[in-house]
């Protein structure tokens, strides 16, 4: 008992004498790891992970599996945070080479998670997504200012956990009657983010990472390789996050959402080169001639393109009203926020990507795309789904119409204000209808619209009835 208390001492005493050693009279003093450790903005991360990382962990451990491989991953992650976190407090603010150094840690860490949804589906695809698309919240660290192409610290996280919601949710769908835990686990992730880590970040970092301005200490770029006599063949060229060619082969997967981010930052490239400034004459309301064509790859929030066969992809808006998004394939973070309710939506030849807009739009249309993820907030007229496979729509506002034609597999997730909106189907197979529960806390409602209707002729006329399926 002694000795353990002789040892506690020991230790007070060689924190004090740390703080003592890095002050100097009439500055202020360098931050320690022991002083930055016990810093309030580091205490309350650590009570962070210790509630919410915690909690989520001691579920997963229940599920086991490849629900606890990617939970753990994504503790890493949180860890992986920390320390670069402790670190801003120790060095000067790096140039745009010196940060993509700084932020490699965490890069590897996300890295991990992403290869974890490649390769064939797994009964856990949902867990799997929900993770790892959740963990482009922590590239919040990388926020350096208003121009660096970044929502600011606490929209970002709202918005990243919005897009791994898409896949939570249908967790919580699956496995609502099936298994608690599961669902446990579903409600511990989103806690996590929101109201966690952004009330964490709102609380301490609201306008971004606060960088030493005494720290002797700076990150740079890692030093090249000294050239030998034989000179080295080309390196092929980099692929740019804002350009409109893709230097992989067709047989290649594109990388994803920040994973993309991540690596146009360690090509050593600054990541701000190929943004545009948005001036007032070029907004839709101030321009005169609507005839000029805005593309939403110049706001930098959408990632390296991959090409399909019917053409190059498009995000750009038409004549002032018409927003045309085509042939994107694997695109997770595809935005339009600069709308009104004068404009419609075109969606043409997408695969495997998710759209958000954000703002009233007048029409929203998807056509011939597959396994695509829309998230809208309100529309005027109508949501129209034509030719499309395996296709999920989020409401968070009102639709007046929603009509689904000749789809094969569709999951339309609808809002409290949504609940009166006009659903039409036509030659369309697996349409669910997911609605809130009465309670915020409760389950969501499914509910299968029917695809199979009896057709008995009586008194002149045919009369039309969905067909009913009893189980003896």
């Amino acid at each position: 008992m002694e000795e353990k208390l002789i040892e506690r001492l020991e230790s007070a005493v060689a924190r004090l004498e740390s703080l003592a050693a890095g002050f100097r009279p009439g500055a202020p003093p360098e931050i320690g790891g022991d002083a930055a450790a016990l810093d309030p903005s580091i205490v309350a991360f650590d009570e962070l992970i210790s509630q919410c990382v915690g909690r989520i962990s001691s579920v997963a451990e229940k599920i086991g599996g490849q629900v606890l491989d990617v939970t753990k991953v994504l503790a890493e992650a949180f860890a992986v945070q920390k320390e670069l976190l402790v670190k801003v407090k120790q060095t000067q603010k790096p140039g745009m080479e010196g940060l993509a150094e700084f932020l490699k840690p965490l890069n590897e860490v996300i890295m991990k998670a992403n290869a974890m949804t490649e390769g064939s589906r797994s009964d856990f695809f949902n867990h799997l997504k929900a993770a790892t698309d959740s963990l482009t919240a922590l590239a919040w660290i990388a926020y350096t200012g208003k121009d660096c192409g970044m929502s600011m610290p606490i929209a970002h996280v709202e918005e990243s956990w919005q897009m791994a919601e898409f896949y939570n949710n249908k967790v919580l769908v699956e496995y609502r009657s099936k298994d608690q835990n599961h669902v446990e686990w579903a409600k511990a992730l989103k806690e996590l983010y929101v109201p966690g880590l952004r009330d964490y970040v709102k609380s301490n970092y609201p306008l971004g990472p606060v960088w030493s301005t005494t720290a002797k200490t700076t990150v740079s770029a890692p030093p090249k390789a000294p050239s030998s006599g034989v000179p080295a063949p080309p390196p092929p060229p980099p692929a740019s996050l804002f350009s409109s060619e893709s230097p992989q082969s067709s047989s290649s997967r594109p990388k994803e959402g920040m994973a993309a981010v991540f690596q146009e930052i360690n090509s050593g490239k600054p990541v701000t080169s190929g943004l545009r400034k948005v001036t007032d004459d070029m907004k839709t309301k101030n321009r005169t001639d609507k005839t000029s064509v805005v593309g939403a790859s110049e706001k930098g929030r959408v990632s390296a393109p991959a090409f399909s066969r019917s053409g190059p992809p498009k995000l750009e808006l038409q004549m002032g009203r018409k927003w045309v998004v085509e042939n994107q394939i694997g695109r997770k973070n595809l935005v339009i926020d600069d709308c009104d309710a004068k404009q419609s939506v075109y969606i043409f030849g997408c695969k495997d990507s998710v759209l958000q807009i954000q703002g009233k739009v007048n029409n929203i249309t998807v056509d011939k795309s597959t396994k695509m993820g829309i998230v809208f907030t309100d529309v005027v007229a109508a949501f129209e789904i034509v030719n499309c496979n395996s296709v999920e729509v989020q409401c968070q506002g009102s639709a007046p119409t929603i009509s689904v034609d000749n789809t094969a597999g569709c999951q339309l997730y609808l809002s409290k204000n949504s609940l009166k909106a006009t659903i039409t189907t036509a030659k369309s197979s697996e349409i669910n209808v997911l609605v809130p529960g009465a309670k915020p806390d409760s389950d969501w409602g499914e509910h299968a619209l029917p695809q199979q209707f009896v057709h008995v002729y009586k008194d002149g006329q045919f009369l039309t009835t969905p067909a009913s399926h009893s189980g003896g």
